[in-house]
């Protein structure tokens, strides 16, 4: 009896761990190529055919040999997934071709070893003459229980605290742990379990030399992604932050993008937030969505007549980092620890629709739409939401990806502004750490016109860069696009060719 209780109980374990790799194989791939709906799907289904093709292999294995291939599988399964993590990592640092084939390789094995692992438990159970109907539905119990487990536990604390690395290794040696206590406990009816016993120890070994040197296989991955020196890397339950540092240059990453350099993201700055705030001197309270670094807080808090600024960004450790990080505070100059700067760590989407809260300027500056998580915040649903709790004389400016770059993408986001009913002014600047960059000003009225001149000193701007940023060019031309609804999403869809057009 108590023997059909250890293999039932390790179902809920091996489940727990093939469910494991599945997400952290989309998390990584996701943070790694983006849109992640594109590869946790792709992932999903290459993990359940696995799974399919190794259920079916699982009916050549001997009655007599059931433990003992399970215990090679479970040996299998806890090197392969537990270093999958961290060899995918590395092959898309440092030999980034290959890396789809090693993913889906890697995927698909886990998925057929685990594919083989419930049958074999269930035939191991019905050799000890548990009744079929029983049998059943404990496996199936534990083995949804040890999904759910996971499946609550890896965006909470594995991900956030773990890393992705660490966990994929922590999982790989409870897959091993599993093999070693069946050894144990049904010794007498494997044959060499000695040379198991030490093959099993040895995978352990391997797997927890990973584990305690995970931060190492990161940082030496994120060398070879980034290049210059890393100052800080975090996971969070949102996305990887990493900022690097080479000479006078800080650099951000966010989930390997990067969002700016220091050396000219006052270029981008000062043309987010100065041709809308120029424009209202009247203006006393501010909203941005986004921007969690401050940098663009630190413009608006230029303005004396500044009252109060709200800034909500949805990552409590990105607003921390740079709260409290000396090279980091000093680039946005303690915007972030500003006396008249409130921060609300909150999704905007959720904050805008439950706030009644009016503003006289609202500045979006959220990464660009590349998944569909970032695509809601695009969209007509959004924009509606925005505009009722924008003054009657207010203005908006949005981040809206690059005109040269990102034609398709850069005018659906006008064309989506254009249908919740604002008036539109479209305008680009170039950023040498990004090329041709675009935003585009809305407002409740028409007949906006560039600033002439500015109150405070700039580094960038003056009369004449300001007009240019109003005039496109004929490879630039306005293209009519239809606008980004929620459940079509087509703004992520012209993103990813966009870009894909430009890479080609």
């Amino acid at each position: 009896m108590m023997n059909k209780k250890i293999l039932i109980l390790s179902v809920f374990v091996v489940a727990s761990c093939g469910l494991a790799y599945e997400l952290i194989a989309g998390a990584l791939s996701s943070y790694l190529l983006g849109d992640s709906v594109l590869q946790f799907s792709t992932v999903i289904g290459c993990y359940l055919f696995a799974m399919g093709v190794g259920a079916h292999f699982s009916k050549y294995v001997r009655d007599e040999d059931v433990l003992a291939r399970f215990v090679d599988i479970e040996l299998a399964v806890g090197l392969v997934g537990g270093v999958s993590a961290a060899l995918l990592f590395l092959s898309y640092s440092w030999l980034a071709a290959p890396f789809r084939v090693m993913l889906y390789t890697i995927v698909f094995l886990i998925g057929m070893f685990v594919g083989m692992e419930v049958p074999l438990v269930m035939r191991a159970l019905n050799a000890r003459q548990t009744q079929f109907s029983e049998l059943v539905s404990r496996v199936l119990t534990f083995d949804y229980l040890g999904a759910l487990a996971v499946s609550l536990l890896f965006p909470l604390v594995l991900a956030p605290h773990l890393g992705l690395v660490r966990s994929s290794f922590l999982f790989g040696m409870l897959n091993v742990g599993v093999a070693i206590w069946t050894i144990r406990v049904f010794r007498a009816e494997l044959q060499a379990h000695t040379g198991r016993l030490l093959r099993a120890f040895g995978v352990l070994a391997v797997l927890a030399l990973g584990f305690a040197g995970s931060d190492r296989l990161t940082h030496w991955g994120e060398q070879g992604l980034f290049g210059d020196q890393i100052v800080y890397a975090t996971s969070t339950p949102y996305q990887r932050l990493v900022v690097t540092h080479w000479k006078d240059d800080l650099r951000l990453y966010i989930n390997g993008n990067l969002q700016f350099s220091s050396r000219d993201e006052h270029r981008y700055h000062e043309a987010l937030v100065h041709p809308l705030m120029e424009r209202l001197p009247w203006a006393r309270r501010v909203l941005i969505l986004g921007g969690g670094d401050g940098l663009a807080l630190r413009e608006v808090l230029r303005y004396p007549n500044i009252e109060q600024a709200t800034l909500v960004d949805l990552d409590p450790a990105m607003t921390k980092a740079f709260a409290s990080r000396e090279e980091l505070v000093k680039l946005n100059k303690g915007a972030l620890n500003d006396k008249r700067a409130r921060v609300i760590n909150a999704d905007a989407a959720v904050w805008l629709q439950q706030t009644q809260e009016m503003f006289d300027a609202v500045i979006v500056d959220f990464p660009d739409p590349s998944s569909f998580a970032l695509g809601k915040l695009y969209s007509v649903p959004f924009y509606s939401v925005l505009r009722k709790h924008l003054a009657e004389r207010g203005m908006a400016v949005v981040q809206a990806t690059s005109p040269y770059f990102a034609p398709h993408a850069y005018w659906t986001v006008d064309a989506t502004l254009r249908e919740v009913g604002f008036h539109t002014s479209p305008y680009h600047t170039y950023v040498p750490s990004f090329g041709d960059w675009g935003f585009i000003l809305a407002s409740s009225a028409p007949g906006y016109t560039p600033p002439q001149q500015y109150r405070l000193p700039m580094r960038y701007l003056n009369a004449q860069t300001t007009q240019q940023m109003f005039e496109f060019p004929p490879d630039m031309k306005r293209l009519d696009m239809p606008p980004n609804r929620l459940n079509t999403q087509s703004l992520v869809h012209e993103f990813e060719q966009d870009w894909r057009r430009t890479i080609r």
